[in-house]
């Protein structure tokens, strides 16, 4: 299957695809021999690719799932010299992250250096399942629980209907334990619909993603996942496309 030159370059690992871009516009990027400064030209897998003077390497695709631990960004340099995800994966992998938890959110977190498999699983159009356990300041009424599984607006905000398990109701501290299964991936969208109810979250855990979970896995491990996760989650993905 082709696909364009510049996607190739940047899946690569060698740059970005902006910049990709650039040094294919700049006649420093050759195919089976022949200087290529066409945007959008594609190239078949068992093309001859050099950049600048540089053969272009095929990398193997590699899928990692980390227990990530509250205390670390999900980036792969902080420029407050924090922790990132990194430090907990294979050293020499190049790898990046495939969506992102906060500093305090621990859980799933999918590693991989696919950027089309990233983003199957990211893209709003597919839809895959992201359960969150929540350790919620305050306790849920029955409305509350019904916005949640209708959706709901607030603010102009919307948010889309999501399932419900509440697992526990300390009414002494008013906290309330539950798991929050979710479609949508927007930043701190967890957090922004207990805030909209009116609550705040105290801890969140990330405990699934599709069917991916790190029960195994103490915060900061990490393992491969097999080609039939991956086949799995991909299939799960185009299932809700």
């Amino acid at each position: 299957m082709q696909e364009r030159l510049q996607k190739v370059i940047a899946q690569s690992g060698v740059c970005s695809r902006r910049k990709a871009e650039e040094l294919i516009l700049a006649g420093k990027v050759k195919v089976n021999g022949k200087t290529v400064s066409i945007l959008g030209t594609k190239v078949y897998p068992s093309d001859r690719i050099m950049v600048d003077g540089q053969l272009l390497s095929k990398e193997e695709k590699v899928y990692y799932v980390l227990n990530k631990p509250k205390g670390c960004v999900t980036t792969a340099k902080d420029d407050k010299d924090r922790k990132t995800v990194m430090d907990y994966v294979p050293s020499g992998a190049r790898l990046f992250p495939v969506g992102r938890l906060d500093y305090d959110t621990s859980g799933v977190l999918l590693m991989t250096n696919d950027g089309a498999f990233a983003n199957k699983m990211t893209h709003p159009r597919y839809h895959l399942p992201k359960t969150y356990e929540i350790n919620l300041q305050g306790i849920l009424s029955d409305e509350d629980v019904k916005k949640l599984r209708r959706g709901f607006t607030h603010n102009g905000e919307k948010f889309a209907s999501a399932k419900v398990f509440i697992k526990n109701t300390d009414f002494a501290r008013d906290r309330m334990l539950l798991d929050l299964t979710i479609y949508e991936g927007h930043n701190h969208q967890v957090k922004n619909m207990m805030a909209a109810l009116g609550h705040q979250v105290r801890r969140l855990h990330r405990s699934r993603f599709g069917f991916v979970t790190v029960d195994d896995l103490r915060p900061g491990e990490c393992r491969r996942l097999k080609p039939y996760d991956v086949r799995k989650l991909i299939a799960m993905s185009e299932e809700k496309n």
